[in-house]
């Protein structure tokens, strides 16, 4: 009989006897497998232990598992409302956008997916992981590899151990290179694993536009967001309300082992003392980048985000931007 390729062939199966004792084996190996696979998080896990963010403690060692989503967070939507709108005068930035960030709805947005150097608007993602995977009262071990970073930095010394409160004051506030690195070993084991955990984070929440290879945004290599991502991200932020406080945060005093005993950090974001209603996000600045801006501000109940990038009159192009917003929303 001739047989064709995909013709099926019907086969006489012989009836295999197993003994018990492999039976029984077989059923054992089986359990503790489907257990192992339990223990791993391999498995669908229920709700409770989704939601909560795997941590570690301050100065492990090893990167924290990641896992890949299932599906990206979509934090902004819709097409620019008040796209007709001039800003007068003209912005002189390279890149913006408005956001209501109650809605995430995109109110005004100039080449908002431009991919661009952002400079230390990326210690947005940085304090954000940092506050996911570390005790805010934790202390950790500096790393003599966080100390060996680029200007500006505060002067952590190596293996001095500090809470994590404080080294997030600075990385926010000050903008500290050396606390970007000394938080990013101490949450990702490495900075190699950091890096890991920022682009899966990134990929998560849905920033198409967005690739880390910086806790700090110092090194503009292969360092890159957009103004519509950096968006997103802040208003993802801004719901964490440890991350919402510090950023608002104008001067923060903190004490210090000797021979420092006290520090202060001065928030670098000039609107938070001279915009009515300015509540963050993080100021930013390399040659490449220019100088950045995430805005955050909030007036009775309209609060909106507004981004510049490679700016020439950042604060003045930030004004310029929240207030078109909350001229037309009503709330100015």
């Amino acid at each position: 009989m001739e047989l064709r390729v995909l013709q099926p062939v019907e086969r006489r199966r012989r009836r295999r006897r197993w003994p018990r004792v492999a039976l029984v084996a077989a059923l054992l190996t089986a359990i503790g497998a489907a257990g192992s696979w339990r223990l791993h998080g391999h498995g669908t896990p229920s709700a409770p232990a989704a939601a909560r963010a795997p941590s570690r403690k301050p100065g492990a060692r090893g990167p924290v598992p990641v896992r890949a989503p299932v599906r990206p967070l979509r934090l902004l939507s819709g097409s620019p409302a008040l796209e007709s709108r001039r800003v007068v005068p003209p912005l002189s930035a390279r890149s913006a956008i408005l956001v209501d960030a109650s809605t995430g709805r995109v109110l005004w947005a100039l080449r908002p997916h431009r991919r661009r150097p952002v400079a230390s608007t990326t210690k947005i993602m940085t304090g954000l992981l940092a506050l996911k995977h570390l005790p805010l009262h934790g202390l950790v071990t500096v790393d003599p590899a966080a100390t060996r970073v680029p200007l500006v930095k505060e002067g952590l010394r190596p293996r001095e151990r500090v809470r994590v409160w404080k080294l997030l004051y600075s990385l926010l506030l000050y903008s500290g290179n050396d606390d970007a690195s000394a938080l990013a070993i101490a949450a990702g084991g490495s900075r190699r694993g950091f890096l890991r955990m920022m682009n899966a984070e990134a990929q998560r929440l849905g920033l198409r536009d967005t690739h880390f290879n910086s806790p700090s945004g110092a090194l503009d290599e292969r360092n890159f967001s957009s103004a519509w991502d950096l968006a997103a991200l802040a208003r993802y932020a801004m719901r964490d309300a440890r991350f919402r406080r510090i950023v608002r945060t104008r001067l923060k005093r903190v004490s210090w082992s000797a021979p420092t005993f006290a520090k202060e950090y001065v928030n670098n974001n000039l609107l938070l003392r001279t915009y009515r209603g300015a509540n963050g996000v993080k100021t930013g600045w390399t040659t490449k980048a220019g100088h950045c801006l995430v805005a955050s501000a909030k007036r009775g109940r309209v609060e909106l985000i507004a981004v510049v990038l490679r700016s020439g009159d950042t604060y003045g192009d930030a004004r310029r931007l929240l207030n078109l917003g909350f001229g037309e929303i009503g709330a100015g």
